[in-house]
Parts: structure tokens; sequence; C-alpha cells
């Protein structure tokens, strides 16, 4: 009962701190991404190793917060303000997402099993790719879930 007596803004208040933190986590991921890329280019080799583990390592914490945190946090938003639309639109945004993350994962799983950096330049140039689809995706689903919201949550 005292759950339905708090405002929205109480209730969905903390979902732009989430979503301010991960797109914080989100920044880091590109300034590592751009300097391994910047250490391959230039032939760095020395730093390839501990900026690879520093990558992937910020690559799984960011996918992580994603599906732990925000969009279940985006979800709920949607579900409880009952808003048909923004889960429908959400629903491809979510598994091109999922894809994404699938292929994260197992890139981060081959340089964690392998010193073979032989195609990393050619996996990082794929990893671009992901986290722009990701980035763009994520975006529109916070567009559709959140922001929509933004009156209903103020």
């Amino acid at each position: 009962m005292l759950e339905n007596c708090q405002s929205a803004q109480e209730r969905w208040g903390g979902v732009s701190e989430i979503i301010d933190r991960w797109l914080e986590e989100r920044k880091e991921l590109l300034v590592d991404y751009c300097e391994l890329s910047n250490a391959l280019t230039s032939n760095e080799q020395d730093s390839y190793a501990s900026r690879l583990r520093k990558l992937c390592q910020i690559m799984v914490d960011y996918v992580s917060a994603g599906h732990f945190e925000v969009y279940e946090q985006l979800l709920k938003e949607a579900k409880d303000l009952d808003d048909k639309e923004g889960l429908k639109a959400a629903s491809p945004l979510y598994k091109a997402i999922d894809v994404t993350t699938e292929d994260i994962l197992d890139f981060n799983d081959k340089y964690q099993e392998t010193d073979d950096l032989e195609t990393l330049s050619a996996d990082l140039s794929k990893v671009g790719e992901w986290l722009a689809t990701r980035f763009e995706a994520e975006d529109k689903m916070i567009e559709v879930l959140h922001v929509a919201h933004k009156d209903q949550v103020a």
C-alpha cells in the first residue's frame, strides 16, 4: 500500500541515475577501444595485452550492467506504466542488443584464452561495428522506454 502512495519520481528517479552511470561507463569503453585501436595502428606491441585485458573487462562490465540493471529497469518502468507500445518497440531493439552481447562475449572468451593476436585487428574492427549497432539500439531503447515517460515520472 505504501508503494502505491509513492510518486512516480520517487519510484523512477533512480532509473536516470542508473542510465547516467552506465553511459559514463560507455564513454570509458570507447576510450579503451580507441586506445587499443591506436596501439595496433602505431604497432605498440608491448601495450596490446594490458589494453586488450582492460577493454575486455570494461566490455563485459558494460554488457552486464546493461542486461542486469538498465534494461531490467527500463522494461519494469514501461510495464508499470502500462506502455504496451513502448514495450513492443523495444522488443526488436533488445534482440539486436542481445546478438551483439553474444558476439562481444565470444570476443572476450577468445582473447582470454589465447596469446595469439594475429587476428586482433580484424576482430577489433568487428567489435567497433557491434558497439555501434549496440549503442544505436540502446539509445533508441532508452528513448522509447524512459524518455517517453519523462512527463509521467516527473
